[in-house]
């Protein structure tokens, strides 16, 4: 009863900052606690110019850094808000003002068992960057037993920032669980699911070690490769409210006239980006989620380096190999294929039309497909996608919503340095090459290699299990019929006789079920 009355008030008290900002809509559109909607409505009603995206991305701003992070989530589900909202959403400034340096020097104390002093000998007090969940400051580090110091960001966790998501986030598994029960169209797109996905990102993003470990896995990835690298971590002042990582030095990659006056070709920076996301997301399966200017940056000599590795994508190879199948079906017009990866991997319930999905597939795609190469956004395909697949009953799929935002995203980089080429044709070269070797009959015949080794590896099992059911019936396990027990003690028919049938049985059994 507690319970439910802290989040009634917590709701109230969000209906009523939502009203202010005339961005009471979600709520609305959830159909839940009606009575809390009407009464924020009647105390708080505004005129707010702006869109409503806009609007929303404004309340969350003021309700805190648990609701920046669920703005942020949020403007990945075009499928749930629209295009329009989620890609105001996705423009909300993870901008707070900074925590004092009183409590960077306790956090950072607290953390590492250490004076601050004996950690850097040099920390600048002004913040760099202040956001929801922590804020970075510049600091050499002290003499190592080499005497070399390093100039590196120091990134500490916002004092009180999980306590206050703790609350927020039992307040929206509330709604999400009453959103459920009430509206049943809503199920189809996961809102109790969609929380706890919001959760585990942002408990991960709170814990600095994680964010850390990301940042040293994406460098093994691409350590032979010279056009991409990441920030060295320094373990030994990070903890999990203190991450310590190299300095990192160079341009936005939205400057694109300082790149040009640096001696930098925009469009050979576009390639490496382009390749970049590309082996991080098929060859990898594991990418960087928000790669904003902010977050990349260019050096002198050509070099994309990126920074905050917080949220982050993984795919497996299963989903994307048929991603990999589902966009060279719309890149060749071949829409019935794209239309039946999407069955083939379970994303559409099988009792649905593959034609009149076909169908759907090309009235998204033909629109854009027809425009001019540079104006072709893959990204945008994939949106759209999603969001008239509620036609089909398409449950939503998470990873594939975090990729299509973190594609518009890297898109939109691509254009600011060079409006007048496609990012993806200049990686031409390198999709074909991972689609020969991933989607071509080798890489198929290799997977049904991979799938009869999983059998055989089974085999022994069965075996053992077989055995064992055989001996419980000669024990009087369970009842067989006398000719049946003759016939497994060696008789005619004996299992000397049926083993090979038996085999081709469970053999057959097992690959149809793989």
């Amino acid at each position: 009863m507690l319970r439910y009355v802290r989040n009634l008030s917590r709701l109230m008290t969000i209906a009523r900052v939502l009203a202010r900002h005339d961005a009471l809509f979600p709520l609305e559109k959830l159909g839940v606690a009606k009575p809390v909607v009407w009464l924020a409505k009647a105390v708080s009603r505004r005129n707010v110019p702006g869109r409503p995206g806009q609007k929303l991305a404004s309340a969350f701003v003021e309700l805190g850094p648990s609701f920046i992070k669920l703005g942020q989530a949020l403007s990945t589900r075009a499928d749930l808000l629209g295009e329009e909202v989620a890609m105001d959403l996705s423009n909300l400034q993870d901008d707070l003002p900074p925590f004092p340096f009183e409590e960077v020097r306790r956090v950072i104390e607290t953390e590492m068992d250490q004076p601050l002093e004996a950690l850097y000998s040099q920390f600048e007090t002004k913040p760099v960057a202040a956001a929801s969940i922590a804020q970075v400051h510049f600091a050499l580090t002290t003499p190592d037993e080499n005497g070399v110091v390093e100039e590196v960001a120091v990134k500490i966790l916002r004092p009180g920032v999980e306590e206050a998501f703790r609350k927020d986030i039992a307040l929206l598994h509330w709604l999400a669980r009453m959103a459920e029960y009430t509206q049943p169209w809503l199920r189809r797109l996961k809102p109790v699911g969609m929380v706890l996905a919001f959760e585990e990102s942002v408990t991960i993003e709170m814990d600095l070690r994680f964010e850390a470990a990301a940042a040293c896995e994406i460098a093994e990835n691409f350590a032979e490769d010279e056009t991409f690298r990441v920030p060295g971590v320094d373990w030994r002042r990070t903890g999990r409210q203190v991450m310590t990582q190299e300095r990192v030095r160079g341009m936005s990659t939205d400057e694109r006239d300082k790149l040009i006056a640096a001696g930098l070709d925009p469009t050979e920076v576009v390639r490496n980006a382009a390749n970049t996301f590309f082996n991080m997301v098929f060859r990898d399966g594991f990418f960087h989620a928000d790669m904003h200017p902010g977050n990349m940056f260019v050096q002198d000599d050509g070099t994309l380096v990126a920074v905050d590795f917080g949220i982050m994508g993984r795919i497996d190879r299963k989903t994307r190999r048929h991603l990999g199948e589902m966009l060279l079906g719309f890149l060749t017009g071949n829409y019935r294929r794209a239309a039946e990866v999407h069955f083939e991997a379970g994303w559409i319930p099988a009792d649905k039309s593959v034609e009149q999905f076909t169908q759907a597939c090309r009235s998204i795609a033909e629109p854009i497909m027809g425009k001019p190469l540079n104006e072709i956004s893959v990204a945008r395909l994939l949106g759209q996608l999603f969001q008239v697949t509620e036609t089909f009953q398409m449950q939503a799929q998470p990873q594939l919503l975090l990729l299509q935002k973190s594609m518009l995203v890297t898109e939109g980089v691509g254009r600011t340095l060079d409006p007048n080429v496609n990012m993806w044709e200049l990686s031409r070269p390198l999709v074909e090459s991972w689609m020969a070797d991933n989607l071509g009959p080798q890489a198929k015949l290799m997977d049904g290699l991979q799938k009869l080794g999983g059998t055989v590896e089974k085999l022994p099992r069965l075996l053992d299990a077989a055995d064992h059911v055989l001996g419980g019936a000669d024990k009087g396990g369970f009842r067989l019929h006398p000719d049946s027990i003759k016939a497994l003690r060696g008789g005619k028919g004996s299992i000397t006789t049926l083993f090979p049938w038996i085999l081709a049985a469970i053999l057959g059994l097992l690959l149809l079920l793989n």
